[in-house]
């Protein structure tokens, strides 16, 4: 059994929490349904995001009288990401619904977005009743053991006296540890059986996280002191343990300079002294070196991602592991750590505050590293060069401006060219990789936070996995801006086809998009056409200063490639940039 498998069924029988008395004065609820609503309100829910049908029809019953916001999304896939966009966003569980059957099964990459990135959500499905079940009856399908491998834990109520304690229980297992998914079926007999009996409890609290050892923080201390090239490698494990200001000050203090992984950026804010970059196969070559030649790493937060990586058997090959995490699974999972701290992160950080490195010539060398490297924006040509347009938006936008993105190339252009001041404003699927992440995390966002910017960059192959959702930001007058990087095909593939496929282009064409700017129109969305460089300016301004919802259709060369670029199976210290890329090893 693997790691990940692991702390999957670790979790599928959690320690409930002691049981807690019925909350008092909350309106009786006359069925299931009610009840359910009750409870979902009773752990601070304000919003949720789904998709009505058969087997939920009672919930959606009882929602007409609740407080919470229901927003009709118009896919389950949708419902799924929106709900995850505004966990990211927020660090709130993230509450999403939909009914048996197909409802059920557009939700799975929703839910396993979420768990592959550890975002805490609550999936609400529609269930044939218990009587029926094994019979192959209308819409029934055994969404429990379709997302076992995908969920933190999952619950078939059976019964409505187990409603209240289900719920607290699964609010309690998605936030405590490593955050997550649960998934709670809901047979529709169990929705209409009496309830007027029964009340919410109060609302869950995680479970805390154990403090490392004091002899093991010692030992890192006096690892880092006697470091001649140490290097904090951060994760998003950071921001789901809700210790940024603990991980900036612990940088601050023992000055030690600081890569961040897709996930971690934002751990530090753009321009701080001991920031070198982002790490990986899509990273900087300044943070890739500095890994490489580091005798200290310093791993807080993050997992070996074959992606951050590279060739992990050639992976910062002289360096001693101190690694904290809040998943014991993680540590030593994929490189054994010297130093293994696992427990609350803000706990660690704080006791390490007192470590100090003693190495300035190293970190004046990353910071020239850092400089000489740094990305040029002066492409030859007149066409728009996407690098510049999200480094000047990412100027332009205020600095809590949230953005979202979806796969593909624009999303390592977000990475490598935005200016993240902190990880929540960054949504990316980092693990799954999930080409229509983009729009629905972005409306999460804006319900989360609404009043903040929100901005989603996406391309013209992620953006018709989930353009439906056009639909719902014009609804609900969301006033996302988006920036859609329109290159007339799947860039990324077509990229890996030119470098590793001997130019073998197959099946990335999409020369037939549609007028995206028109299509924009047609939903009500504002959006204009931007094709020229020197017009780049002006469009994105107009773009800022637009009220409510729009869209700007951007066209990109078909030839643009992201630089720079670790071939796969490759060290880290094997990056190519343009020039180079002929010379990639057969």
């Amino acid at each position: 059994m693997n790691a990940r498998a692991a702390r999957s069924l670790s979790a599928e029988a959690p320690q409930a929490q002691t049981s807690a008395a019925p909350i008092v004065g909350f309106k009786p609820a006359k069925n299931g349904a009610e009840l359910m609503a009750r409870c979902l309100e009773a752990e601070g829910t304000e919003v949720l995001f789904g998709y009505p049908g058969g087997a939920i029809m009672p919930f959606y019953d009882a929602l007409t009288g609740s407080p919470m916001r229901h927003i009709l999304t118009r896919h389950e896939q949708g419902a799924a990401l929106a709900a995850n966009g505004f966990a990211r966003a927020s660090g709130r569980v993230g509450v999403c619904v939909a009914t048996s059957g197909p409802g059920a099964s557009n939700l799975v990459t929703g839910i396993a977005d979420a768990f592959l990135d550890s975002v805490p959500m609550v999936v609400l499905t529609g269930q044939v009743p218990t009587t029926l079940m094994g019979t192959d009856a209308f819409q029934e399908l055994d969404v429990y053991g379709m997302t076992l491998p995908i969920v933190k834990h999952s619950f078939l109520l059976r019964s409505v006296e187990d409603l209240p304690h289900v719920v607290r229980e699964a609010f309690r297992i998605a936030k405590s540890g490593r955050p997550g998914p649960v998934l709670i079926d809901f047979p529709k007999d169990v929705q209409v059986a009496a309830a007027t009996h029964l009340a919410p409890l109060p609302a869950s609290i995680h479970d805390p996280l154990p403090t490392p050892p004091a002899a093991q923080l010692v030992e890192a201390i006096a690892a880092i002191a006697s470091a001649e090239r140490p290097v904090v490698y951060s994760g998003q494990g950071v921001v789901l343990a809700d210790a940024v200001a603990e991980f900036r000050a612990f940088v601050d203090a023992a000055k030690l300079p600081t890569v961040q992984t897709l996930r971690g950026q934002g751990n530090l804010p753009p321009d701080h002294p001991y920031l070198i970059g982002m790490l990986g196969m899509h990273g900087t070559r300044a943070a890739n070196t500095a890994v490489q030649e580091c005798d200290l790493l310093i791993c807080i937060g993050a997992r070996f991602d074959d992606r951050a990586t590279g060739k992990l058997a050639e992976f910062a090959p002289n360096a001693r592991v101190i690694h904290l995490d809040a998943d014991p699974a993680e540590i030593s999972k994929l490189r054994r750590a010297d130093v293994p701290l696992y427990g609350d992160l803000r706990e660690s950080l704080r006791g390490l505050v007192g470590a100090r490195s003693n190495c300035e010539d190293w970190h004046q060398r990353c910071q020239r590293m850092r400089s000489v490297g740094a990305p040029r924006y002066d492409a030859p040509g007149k066409g728009v060069y996407a690098p510049a347009l999200l480094k000047r938006m990412s100027e332009l936008a205020p600095p809590d401006t949230i953005v979202a993105c979806d796969v593909g190339q624009h999303q390592m252009w977000v990475a490598q060219h935005w200016r993240f001041h902190h990880p929540r404003n960054h949504l990316t699927s980092g693990a799954l990789g999930t080409m229509g992440f983009g729009l629905p995390a972005a409306m999460g966002a804006q319900f989360s936070c609404p009043d903040r910017p929100v901005v989603l960059v996406s391309g013209d192959g992620s953006i018709m996995m989930n353009i439906q959702e056009l639909a719902t930001v014009a609804r609900c007058k969301l006033p996302i801006k988006m920036i859609l990087l329109d290159n007339s095909s799947l860039g990324m593939v077509r990229q890996w086809q030119e470098l590793f496929f001997a130019k073998n282009f197959s099946e990335i064409d999409l020369s037939d998009n549609p007028d995206f700017a028109a299509l924009a129109r047609v939903f009500g969305i504002p959006a204009v056409r931007l094709e020229r460089r020197e017009d780049t300016e002006a469009a994105l301004r107009e773009l800022l200063a637009t009220p409510g919802p729009a869209l700007l259709h951007v066209l990109i060369d078909a030839r643009a490639n992201v630089w720079p670029l670790v071939p796969p199976n490759h060290s880290n210290a094997t990056m190519l940039d343009e020039a180079e890329a002929n010379a990639i090893p057969a």
